[in-house]
């Protein structure tokens, strides 16, 4: 039985059709029916992403930091990639700076993962799975023979959204990224695909699917995609990842000098890498360099260049250092006394000791 309410809602319903009258009816004498047309087949470029796609994507996975449940603070989420058969997950250091990381696979899976190995003053980490997946490590490429202009695809999980590419160009090479160590990473690529918070850890491929880079910053003044995006070349994280696998650290090139900041070197009329001071027993201290006295106002010697380049700033001494490796030598030209000297230097792993950065004064 209906109440009175709805009795009056139907009743009204009814006097409102009456007064509208029957619908007219439609004319649908010489229309066509529509038909769907046969798609054809894919522009060649089209086949191609899919392809890299599908191959890149199951080896792609999202890296969780922090406390996957949720309930103890803050969870961060990134991008990392498979590496080899042994369950090994390549991703950024800034990635992982929880207590906990869980890898999530493509299929939804949960995996917990032990951060085995960091080397902060590349942005590079290692994990290892705590077993394997089976999914393939992915074709790694080279960076050295990169051109400006070649076409590259980011793999990634952009604000969470699992398994995204995108596609751009290589827009640049040789950009320097400054790290948390102080240093900056060398020969970083320049890419105008599209990379957001997420994507950080994921690879950048090239048109034959080899990874050629990780994506690890963007520069946008709004925190989101503005077509400018960086990734750790694959040459330097192809020689760090063994390092990271075998002893959980990268070695840190050094000579043992603490060196002026810029601005101050700028400030004293100093073109070059300014030495403050120089560590103890120290390839720097053996090999005779001198560092600064303000008590006495004088100047340390300034490197001028390292292997016949110019050095202009302190990147550009870390750079060839990290190039020459540790256990080799530097030959380096310093400005002492209105004079330059040339002065070879032994390289050693100055992890945990020296602080090649900057004194500010």
């Amino acid at each position: 039985m209906q109440n009175a309410p709805l009795r009056a809602l139907a009743a009204l319903t009814l006097v409102a059709l009456a007064a509208c009258g029957r619908p007219q009816a439609i004319d649908t004498e010489g229309a066509d029916p529509r038909v769907v047309q046969a798609r054809g087949t894919l522009a060649e470029s089209e086949q191609a992403t899919i392809a890299i796609f599908q191959s890149a994507a199951p080896s792609v996975v999202l890296v969780i930091s922090g406390d996957p449940s949720g309930f103890s603070g803050e969870v961060g989420a990134g991008t990392g990639f498979v590496w080899d058969a042994a369950g090994h997950v390549v991703t950024n250091n800034h990635v992982v700076q929880g207590a906990q990381t869980v890898i999530r696979l493509p299929g939804g899976e949960d995996i917990p993962a032990e951060v085995i190995g960091r080397a902060p003053q590349y942005d590079v980490a290692v994990l290892r799975l705590q077993r394997a997946v089976g999914s393939p490590a992915l074709p790694l490429g080279t960076s050295n023979d990169l051109q400006v202009g070649q076409a590259v695809f980011a793999i990634g999980n952009p604000f969470g959204f699992d398994r995204t590419i995108s596609a751009g160009i290589v827009s640049a090479l040789g950009r320097q990224l400054p790290t948390q160590e102080g240093r900056e990473i060398a020969d970083v690529i320049q890419t105008d695909a599209a990379i957001n918070p997420g994507n950080s850890g994921g690879p950048l491929l090239d048109s034959a699917g080899r990874v050629i880079g990780m994506t690890t910053a963007i520069f946008s003044p709004s925190g989101a995609y503005a077509g400018v995006g960086f990734a750790v070349p694959i040459d330097t994280i192809a020689r760090v990842v063994p390092q990271l696998i075998e002893t959980g650290r990268a070695p840190i090139a050094g000579i043992g000098i603490v060196a002026a900041d810029q601005s101050v070197a700028t400030r004293l009329g100093v073109e070059g890498v300014l030495v403050w001071q120089t560590s103890g027993s120290s390839p720097a201290a053996r090999a005779g360099l001198r560092g600064t006295n303000p008590q006495a106002g004088e100047l340390g010697d300034v490197i001028v260049a390292a292997e016949g380049a110019p050095v202009r700033r302190l990147s550009d001494l870390t750079n060839t250092l990290d190039r020459l490796g540790v256990g080799g030598t530097v030959n380096l030209t310093v400005r002492r006394d209105d004079r330059n000297v040339d002065v070879q230097v032994q390289i050693e792993d100055i992890g945990g000791r020296e602080t090649a950065v900057t004194i500010r004064k």
